[in-house]
């Protein structure tokens, strides 16, 4: 099952508490204090986890608590801390605090980690109070509280170049072809329904991630149809394929659907529209593909390529084309390392509102 996006209510361990004892032993006049700390609580840690590809794992449990460090004893004996509690997540999750709406942290590399609850500090035992004038001390401390927070869970898939166009324009056909991904593949809309990943091998030393994003429809960018599901995924790519069908289902003009597809990006995020963009018509066996290329190119006032899964025309210049504007991406993000994080849309005012309305069972 594939999740990209869960709330969870996150709670660290409470620290132990911290013990008030006197050493009494025969042959042992004013022991004096020997009460023990209490152990610290544990916390609760996310780290991107390589191999993860969806969260899952947190549909099914709403609420995840870090073990409580244990009370300090006699004899000057230490509680023992509570055990962290680690989540796995895929690469390219983002933790924003379900209730204050900002961003906690942005995973997007395998290894990152933050720290979603700190556990509460072990309390102090009456050995520590111990003093010159304070010899036989009666106080001694409870555990610290532990941090408790709603997260919510988003997942962006990381990719070099993300698959755009309207439902049923050949993006999943495509990747099947170039790659070795097996995406479901059916004559009828939303076939593809979550982002499928594949490794475009380009030679023996270059190849690049491909991803088939859900498709699109207006209205997305306000989360229509798939909307949020599909722009969500796109924001980490740094080149766009955009594929037109030249004879859609629905009977729609290409030009149009091209536009509408263009106008949700900008609505979404100005710096999608402003990506890297290659503009090609698929299916192109099909006889109205060329005139349909003709009037794109008049529309986007550049060069419109000609591709066909079917027969395999186009397919080795557009994943060139594709892996060229990714090395020239690549480039200017070294120049600019501070592009290389990726501007995070905040949550709107509907996505908030949903996020707090989801109550952790």
């Amino acid at each position: 099952m594939f999740v990209d996006r869960v709330t969870i209510e996150v709670e660290a361990g409470r620290g132990g508490d911290g013990c008030m004892s006197f050493r009494r032993e025969k042959y042992v006049p004013r022991g004096g204090p020997d009460g023990g700390d209490g152990g610290d609580g544990g916390s609760v840690i996310v780290v991107a986890e390589p191999g993860v590809d969806s969260l899952a794992e947190l549909v099914h449990r709403k609420h995840w608590k870090a073990q409580r460090g244990e009370h300090g004893r006699g004899a000057k004996c230490h509680g023992a801390n509570g055990q962290d509690l680690i989540i796995h997540v895929p690469p390219g999750t983002v933790l924003i605090d379900a209730d204050g709406g900002f961003m906690l942290k942005d995973l997007n590399e395998p290894g990152a980690q933050v720290y979603a609850a700190r556990g509460g500090a072990g309390g102090k035992g009456n050995a520590r109070f111990k003093s010159a004038t304070n010899q036989a001390p009666r106080e001694h401390t409870v555990g610290g509280a532990p941090e408790k927070r709603r997260i919510t869970f988003e997942l962006k898939v990381i990719a070099d170049v993300g698959l755009l166009g309207k439902p049923n324009a050949g993006k999943s056909t495509l990747l099947s072809r170039v790659s070795r991904a097996r995406p479901e593949i059916a004559d009828y809309p939303f076939t593809t329904k979550i982002p499928n990943l594949g490794i475009v091998q380009i030679d023996m030393d270059r190849s690049m991630v491909l991803a088939d994003i859900p498709g699109l429809i207006e209205g997305a960018h306000a989360g229509a149809g798939l909307g949020h599901e599909f722009l969500r995924h796109v924001e980490r790519t740094r080149v766009l394929v955009h594929l037109v069908e030249p004879t859609p289902m629905d009977g729609t003009d290409p030009i149009e659907n091209y536009r509408a597809i263009r106008s949700e990006l900008s609505q979404y995020d100005v710096d999608l529209a402003s990506r890297p963009e290659i503009v090609a018509v698929s299916k192109g066996e099909l006889p109205d593909a060329e005139e349909v290329r003709g009037r794109l190119a008049e529309e986007t006032g550049g060069e419109v390529l000609l591709f066909s899964s079917v027969t395999g025309q186009g397919l080795n210049e557009l994943m060139a084309r594709a892996y060229r504007l990714l090395e020239q991406a690549r480039a200017t993000e070294q120049r600019t390392p501070e592009a290389r994080e990726p501007r995070l849309r905040p949550m709107s005012a509907a996505e908030l509102s949903e996020s707090r309305s989801e109550s952790p069972s």
